[in-house]
This record gives C-alpha cells, sequence and structure tokens, in this order.
C-alpha cells in the first residue's frame, strides 16, 4: 500500500504536467534563452504548486479548497493578466545568440513566477481531486503519512516531466539558429498572450 499510493502520486503528478500549457512554453522558453536551469526551476516551480495542490486534496482540506474556488474570479483575473503581461515581454524579447549565465536571482524568479502562475489556478484542486477519486485515492483514511506519501509521489511525477523536458530542450538549443528562436519567442508570446486572454475571459464570465 506504501508504494502503491506513492506511485499512483507519481503518475498523477506527471499526468497533470506533461500536457503543454502556459507553464510548458515558460519552461521551454526560458531553457532556449537563459539555460536548462532556468527551464528546470521554472517547471519545479509549477511542480511545487502542484504538490501544495495535492495537499489540499490529499489532506482532505475542504476549507481551503472552497475558498480557492470561491475565489476563482479573482485568482484567475490575476494568472490571467499575468500570463498577458509575460506574452507582451516574450514577444518584444530578442534572442540571446547563447544561453545567458545562471544567477541566484534569475533562478529564483524562474521558480517563484510558476509557482505563482500555477497558484493562480484554482481549479486544478478539481483536477486533483478527480483524478485522486478516479484512482481511489481520495480518501486516506485520516493517515497523515499515507497522505504525505501521496503528495511526494505528485512532486517527483510533476519535477520528472520538468527535468525531461528543459533536458530535451537544452539538447536542441546550440543547433537552433537565432532565426528560429526568434520565431520561437514570437510563437511562445502570442501562445502566452492566447492563454492569458482565455483566462481573463473565463474570469470575467
Amino acid at each position: 500500500m506504501d508504494s502503491g499510493l506513492f506511485l499512483r502520486g507519481l503518475i498523477i503528478g506527471f499526468s497533470i504536467a506533461a500536457p503543454v500549457g502556459p507553464i510548458g512554453i515558460l519552461c521551454i522558453r526560458r531553457t532556449l534563452s537563459q539555460g536548462r536551469a532556468s527551464g528546470f526551476l521554472s517547471g519545479l516551480g509549477a511542480a511545487t504548486a502542484d504538490a501544495l495542490y495535492g495537499c489540499v486534496a490529499g489532506f482532505g482540506l475542504t476549507v481551503v479548497s472552497g475558498f480557492l474556488v470561491g475565489q476563482r474570479f479573482w485568482i484567475q483575473l490575476v494568472g490571467g493578466v499575468f500570463l498577458l503581461a509575460l506574452g507582451v515581454k516574450t514577444l518584444r524579447s530578442v534572442p540571446a545568440e547563447r544561453a545567458a549565465a545562471a544567477s541566484g536571482t534569475g533562478l529564483a524568479a524562474s521558480y517563484v513566477s510558476t509557482l505563482f502562475l500555477t497558484l493562480t489556478n484554482p481549479m486544478t484542486i478539481i483536477s486533483f481531486a478527480g483524478i485522486f477519486a478516479a484512482l481511489g485515492v481520495a480518501d486516506t483514511g485520516g493517515d497523515l503519512s499515507a497522505a504525505a506519501r501521496l503528495v511526494l509521489g505528485v512532486f517527483v511525477g510533476s519535477a520528472a516531466w520538468w527535468l525531461l523536458l528543459s533536458g530535451g530542450v537544452g539538447l536542441l538549443r546550440e543547433k537552433l539558429s537565432a532565426g528560429v528562436l526568434c520565431w520561437t519567442n514570437r510563437l511562445s508570446g502570442a501562445i502566452l498572450l492566447a492563454f492569458g486572454a482565455v483566462a481573463v475571459w473565463q474570469a470575467a464570465t
């Protein structure tokens, strides 16, 4: 049962992280422009947020989940505006000839920004609750250690995806021309703007 819960959490974390959304676009773009470390830490911020939402679902914190869903309008609106700002910044950015040298401040910003961005999607908690129920792990029977193993699995699974993504994109970095990187910035910026616009529209409606 112990390893089973961890394994299920790992599958959940990997599955939720894998679909390419705004965080995936950011991870790819930052890996191309700033290096693998920045891309991975961007993903790690998302993995941390996934683990926090996994805690809410796994530990059965209904008060917290109820508050998040109840404040969906403001949380989603803030996240949408943040995405719009990132989209504009990405569209206007000029690709560097080589990945920027990693710095503590830059890496911390990569982590915190995606942590914040992922947390501004409160409906993620609904996804976790539904998947937990479908896999038969929604109720850990009040066993805190069991819930902790489940959440740890979610974090490890999500982090594993971001490591694979940033590592794979990093291998391609040196093979891409400046022109390709420029179009990558434009495409990434356009996609981020689209995600931001949808988030703001959903919040408004």
